[in-house]
């Protein structure tokens, strides 16, 4: 699992994250398949009578047939319900999405399939995806409970038009480990060059130069790396957030925060302290600090490179768990260059909304939501995330879990996310369901990287100061749509050359013209009247 799809960053940064509905989900209407007497409304089999399914969904691992997967199979035995899958990787997933929807040629269900909420409130006005709102009411318990819990959810899951058209991704808000955690630095490294860990922006840099230059391997050759990271340059902006004064609402509307002492927005890309931050990254990348791939490498590609124990600094999870390399421990928050040590890209949980969605060509929809209603339980959730007793895992006396020593210690040598894909999904971090930290035994769990929440936690954003995703009307959302679509583009484009070097800081002006001639005011206009619209229900 990768912290980047529970800040929304496997996305479209404001789409997936902002656009979310006005209504009460009580306003939803769903009718019925005509196939209930089949469906046993509580227990197992879901299925009275065995019932066959078409499913497409997206996976992490080309290894993988989801149709021989004993996942699957074991839960079409203790359902009554078989699903036959079409699959793709988790990269090309947007194209062929897209692709089997315009062309008519879907199935009945999307599982992992990460639609943005644009896509959820298109196709479900469409008539394509069903409206889910009373087949939850009635056959998913599990996910009602959730949504009582944490009234955000159900704000976050309810479309402008009153209908909930997807199930999503959460993060048990409890999960501290999963919420907040620092990139990972090599300890003996820092030992041998008889260097502390760095606590500033300009500490640092010092740090990743002596790391890149001083032979901290001690092999007498020029092969260390300073700093990696395999999933794009968006983690080493999110850690440094906080450190330059940004996001201090949190990153559920990631290109957002407030004017210093006030509730009115900014754009977070067209602020002096994004520009700093850019600056830095430009010095690093262009200092050979960065890896130079940063912006192509996949995250299969980057784990191969960096499991050779070359890189100083580490972004994703705990090396020891996803790598095999002992010796790294989480980086301290940073302060920056204008005192700021905050730790801000947190959001409320709730990540992505379209992971899971039934087409008009369902059969048996209330069959379905029952299906996956049972990932949000605690039974459902232990079986997604730590597979079958005695084969991928055993329980103490406790009741205690943890897996057995073929996943965490792989005779093939394989990591824990190869050695478990074997058997189970979630590995790369496309699913639908909660995550908690009961069931979940991935690097977040593990000790090294509790400790490294705990060193976080009292820089990280407070939960109270957390803004919840903006809530547009139907025709907000449209405009959103239409402006930040290019606007994303713009500034994902615009980041990279700054960073690199192939812009020149000296057209941030004429960075933020263009930003102005893309109607970014008229975007912060709309935002604005949402969030004060908001204040007003209250």
């Amino acid at each position: 699992m990768k912290k980047r799809y529970f800040a929304g960053i496997v996305t479209s940064l404001l789409l997936t994250s902002s656009i979310l509905g006005a209504c009460s989900s009580d306003e939803g209407t769903t009718g019925k398949s005509g196939n209930v007497d089949n469906v046993n409304k509580t227990g197992m089999p879901i299925a009275k009578e065995k019932i066959e399914v078409d499913g497409f969904g997206a996976k992490f691992f080309a290894s993988q047939d989801w149709n021989k997967l004993m996942l699957w199979d074991e839960y079409a035995k203790k359902s009554n319900i078989d699903v036959n899958w079409k699959t793709v990787q988790v990269e090309a997933l947007a194209e062929k999405r897209n692709l089997m929807l315009a062309a008519g040629d879907y199935p009945e269900l999307f599982f992992a399939s990460a639609f943005p909420k644009t896509d959820l409130v298109k196709y479900g006005q469409q008539g394509v995806f069903l409206p889910l709102n009373d087949y939850i009411d009635e056959y998913a318990p599990n996910f009602k409970k959730i949504m009582e819990e944490y009234p955000s959810v159900k704000q976050g899951v309810t479309m402008a038009d009153g209908n909930i058209y997807g199930f999503p991704t959460i993060y048990d808000p409890k999960f501290e480990s999963l919420r907040a955690g620092t990139p990972w630095i090599n300890q003996e490294w820092l030992d041998k060059l008889n260097l502390k860990a760095p606590e500033t922006t300009d500490e640092l840099y010092k740090v990743l130069k002596a790391f890149k230059e001083k032979d901290p391997n001690g092999n007498g050759k020029a092969d260390e790396q300073a700093w990696g990271g395999g999933y794009g340059i968006l983690e080493f902006i999110n850690y440094l957030r906080g450190t330059f004064g940004l996001n201090k609402q949190g990153t559920m509307n990631i290109n957002l925060d407030f004017k210093e002492g006030t509730e009115e927005f900014r754009f977070v890309p067209s602020t002096d302290e994004y520009k700093e931050l850019l600056t830095f990254l430009n010095k690093l990348y262009t200092e050979g600090l960065i890896n130079k791939d940063v912006f192509t490498t996949e995250p299969q590609t980057f784990s191969a490179e960096a499991s050779k124990g070359n890189f100083g600094m580490l972004n994703e999870v705990d090396p020891k768990e996803l790598l095999k390399l002992d010796g790294y421990v989480g980086i301290p928050v940073l302060e920056g260059p204008t005192g700021e040590r905050a730790y801000n890209a947190v959001t409320n949980g709730l990540g992505n909304l379209g992971m899971f969605v039934l087409t008009d060509k369902a059969k048996d929809p209330e069959a379905l939501v029952r299906w996956i209603d049972y990932l949000y339980g605690d039974e459902g959730t232990k079986m997604f995330f730590m597979g079958f007793e005695g084969v991928t895992y055993e329980e103490d006396k406790d009741g205690n879990f943890k897996f057995l020593p073929e996943i965490t210690d792989n005779p093939d040598g394989k990591n824990m996310d190869q050695a478990i894909s074997e058997f189970l999904t979630w590995p790369g971090g496309y699913y639908p369901g909660i995550v908690k930290q009961k069931y979940f035994q991935g690097a977040e769990a593990k000790e090294n990287t509790i400790k490294n929440a705990e060193q976080v936690r009292p820089y990280r954003i407070k939960d109270e100061d957390i803004l919840p995703g903006l809530n547009y009307t139907l025709e907000e959302s449209d405009k959103v749509s239409a402006i930040m679509t290019d606007i994303q583009t713009y500034i994902d484009e615009m980041a990279a050359g700054f960073i690199t070097g192939k812009q020149d800081f000296s057209k941030w002006d004429d960075y933020k013209k263009t930003l102005d001639k893309m109607q970014l005011q008229d975007y912060l206009k709309t935002a604005q009247g949402a969030y004060d619209r908001t204040k007003g229900e209250k």
